[in-house]
């Protein structure tokens, strides 16, 4: 099949693009707001961007709580979504008013940061405090902004629990990271396997 997204005629019951470009990894977005409130929200549109700074991003469906409070106060924290979490996870995307801490609503734990205000989830084993370097809607070729609305942050402090370190390095056997799918979908990556990059321009090395 072949379909043109200017008019988006796939003739599926539901648009494919979302489960094309996965799976994705979970950006679990927590803020606190200046009257102090907290706020925690995952984003399916999340990923790192550069290591040099490290920079990450996540895209917001409109200016909703996370990315406002983000932009508000110019930090943000990005907790690891793992199997275990799963549906804390899923019941952090209630659609709470603003205010209204999802952190009760799932049952979790909040966690001071040592650089910015906003908590981190205590039982995720790996989180990256961030400040915000960017926000914008982003274009698209007609050069009209999306609906969206995308935040980078650079992660100036990490945390990882050394329960998921194995030979000195993350073993994502023992973190099971949680990713996004399309539609309903989620996935855990639990089976792993080593690719070395080639080192010669024929790539005859690998």
């Amino acid at each position: 099949m072949f379909y043109t997204t200017d008019r988006n005629e796939h003739g599926l019951p539901h648009d494919p693009f979302k489960a094309i470009v996965s799976p994705r990894p979970i950006g679990w977005i927590s803020t606190r707001a200046r009257d102090g409130s907290v706020n925690l929200a995952p984003y399916s549109f999340f990923n790192a961007v550069s290591d040099s700074p490290k920079l990450v991003m996540f895209s917001s469906a409109g200016m909703k709580d996370s990315a406002s409070i983000a932009v508000e106060t110019g930090e943000f924290v990005a907790n690891l979504a793992t199997e275990s979490l799963a549906r804390q996870l899923n019941r952090t995307s209630a659609d709470a008013p603003r205010g209204v801490s999802e952190f009760g609503i799932a049952g979790l734990t909040e966690a001071p940061c040592r650089l910015v205000a906003a908590p981190r989830v205590a039982e995720s084993p790996a989180a990256l405090e961030c400040r915000v370097t960017e926000s914008f809607h982003p274009k698209g070729i007609d050069g009209a902004p999306s609906h969206y609305f995308m935040v980078i942050g650079e992660v100036v402090a990490v945390h990882v629990d050394e329960a998921i370190l194995k030979d000195g390095m993350i073993d994502t056997a023992l973190a099971r990271p949680l990713s996004r799918l399309g539609y309903l979908d989620y996935a855990v990556t639990a089976e792993v396997f080593q690719m070395r990059r080639p080192r010669t321009p024929d790539a005859s090395d690998v």
